[in-house]
């Protein structure tokens, strides 16, 4: 991976610790997070509370620890709605995986859900700035359609992390799809210090080092 991954990967750790969150809980709530996030792709759903209190034995305990790091996210009510990579509420990034149609908090995110899981995906989203539709097969790390998506790129405006906010309600909101380089370009270039932007082979990749991991 060449030096720009290396440290964009670096300052996604520091802004989300997903990793590092994760080696350090109980076996049992690491377990419980692995979970969390297979039930995405057996079910097309994220576990409900009735569900996780099965796999650990003090869920308050779990709840606290697992929203405190930001691993999951809580509604106002408790309920879980969401964990890096994907979400229970509709945003632009649908992934068509294990026959179910999921959502990922970001346009990386969608990325990662393949080679997360050994899964083909059909990612369907929007370019944020023409609102041109993006489609993207993949295999692992292998994009299968690359005649029609070989030229999107994704784009992050790194200084929407909020430390005041959740991840999936800050940065997240800002990591994006954009259509091709020319307006990967344009974007870059409104706004250089603040905002980068990655091939598809360098999102996929970024992808996958940040979230594999946290399946093993």
């Amino acid at each position: 991976m060449n030096a720009k991954l290396e440290n964009a990967l670096e300052r996604l750790k520091r802004i989300l610790p997903l990793p590092e969150s994760q080696n350090e809980c109980s076996k049992q709530i690491k377990e419980l997070h692995q979970h969390i996030l297979r039930s995405f792709v057996s079910k097309g759903r994220i576990l409900t509370r009735d569900e996780m209190a099965h796999h650990v034995s003090n869920l308050e305990d779990a709840v606290n620890v697992l929203g405190r790091s930001d691993m999951v996210i809580f509604s106002g009510d408790g309920n879980p709605v969401g964990a890096y990579p994907f979400t229970m509420e509709v945003r632009e990034h649908k992934v068509r995986v294990n026959r179910h149609q999921v959502y990922a908090m970001c346009a990386l995110d969608a990325l990662a859900v393949s080679p997360m899981f050994g899964m083909k995906t059909q990612i369907n989203s929007r370019c944020r700035i023409t609102g041109d539709p993006v489609e993207i097969h993949q295999s692992g790390k292998t994009i299968e359609n690359p005649d029609e998506a070989g030229d999107f790129q994704v784009g992050i405006v790194w200084g929407a992390a909020d430390a005041d906010a959740v991840c999936a309600d800050s940065l997240c909101m800002e990591m994006m799809f954009l259509r091709d380089s020319t307006i990967a370009r344009q974007w870059l270039k409104a706004d250089s210090g603040n905002r980068e932007t990655f091939t598809l082979v360098e999102a996929v990749e970024f992808a996958d080092r940040f979230f594999v991991p946290l399946l093993i």
